[in-house]
C-alpha cells in the first residue's frame, strides 16, 4: 500500500457514483493531485470541500497509477469568507480551476503552490486584484511560459514600456511600438512597477495573462479558458477578454 500526506488547496470536486467525489487538490510536494473522497457529496463534507480551501489530506492507493483515496481534514475555510463577496470569491474560484485545468497531473509545482496561498492571504487585503495577475504571470512562468518585461524587445528605452508583443512575450518600449500599437498588448504600469494597479490597468493584466495562458497552455490542449476564469473577467470588466 501506498501513502502520502502533504498541505493543499482545493482545486476541483467533481461528483462520482452515488455519493463520492473525485476531488483534485494542489499540494506543496506532489502538484496536482487526485483522489477519491468517500461520501464527498454529502452535507458534512460539503463545507470543506470548497475551491480555494486549505486541507490537510492523506492518500492512499495499492498502485501508483491508480487514482486512490483521499481523507481531508480541513485547515482553512477560504471560501467562506468571501460568500458575500461575489469579486473575490471569483477570485479563488478562477485560480482553482486555472491550476486544475493548468498543471500537469501528479508533477510537484512549489512556487506555483506557494503562489497560491500568497494569493489568497492577498485576498485579505486591498490590492488582491493585481495580485492575481501577479499570480498568473508566476504560473506561466512556473510552466516555462515566462514573459521577458524587464527589456525592451526593439531596443527602445526601458524605463518606457508601455506594450508587450503578443507573439513572443516581450515587452515593447512607447516609442518604439507606437506604430504598431494596434498590434501590441499594453503593459499595465503595476507590473513594470508604475504605481500599485487601478481598474483599467487590471483589466489590461487580465488580458495580458489571459492571452498567453491561451495560446502557451490552454489552446495547445485544444481548451479554451475555464469557465471560472471568463466570470472574473466579466466580473472586473467587459474589456477583460
Amino acid at each position: 500500500m501506498l501513502e502520502w500526506t502533504d498541505e493543499g488547496v482545493v482545486l476541483a470536486v467533481r461528483p462520482h457514483g452515488e455519493s463520492g467525489a473525485v476531488v483534485a487538490l494542489l499540494t506543496e510536494r506532489h502538484g496536482r493531485h487526485a483522489g477519491f473522497v468517500r461520501g464527498g457529496q454529502g452535507r458534512q463534507l460539503r463545507p470543506v470541500l470548497q475551491p480555494g480551501n486549505g486541507v490537510s489530506a492523506t492518500w492512499s492507493a495499492r498502485l501508483a497509477e491508480h487514482m486512490g483515496n483521499l481523507s481531508l481534514e480541513l485547515t482553512a475555510a477560504h471560501a467562506a469568507r468571501y460568500l458575500d463577496d461575489r469579486v473575490r470569491l471569483a477570485v479563488l474560484a478562477s485560480a482553482a480551476a486555472v491550476c486544475d485545468q493548468a498543471l500537469p497531473e501528479r508533477e510537484p509545482h512549489p512556487a506555483c503552490y506557494h503562489g497560491l496561498l500568497a494569493l489568497i492571504e492577498a485576498l485579505a487585503g486591498t490590492h488582491w486584484a493585481a495580485a492575481y495577475v501577479q499570480w498568473e504571470l508566476l504560473l506561466l512562468r512556473d510552466l516555462g511560459y515566462g514573459l521577458d518585461l524587464e527589456r525592451c524587445a526593439a531596443g527602445g528605452a526601458n524605463d518606457q514600456l508601455a506594450y508587450v508583443s503578443p507573439r513572443t512575450g516581450r515587452a515593447v518600449s512607447l516609442s518604439a511600438g507606437e506604430p504598431y500599437a494596434e498590434r501590441l498588448l499594453p503593459l499595465p504600469g503595476f507590473l513594470v512597477g508604475r504605481g500599485e494597479g487601478g481598474a483599467e490597468e487590471i483589466v489590461s493584466g487580465l488580458q495580458l495573462t489571459s492571452h498567453f495562458l491561451a495560446q502557451y497552455v490552454f489552446h495547445p490542449q485544444n481548451r479554451d479558458l475555464p469557465a471560472a476564469r471568463k466570470r472574473l473577467t466579466a466580473a472586473l470588466g467587459p474589456r477583460a477578454t
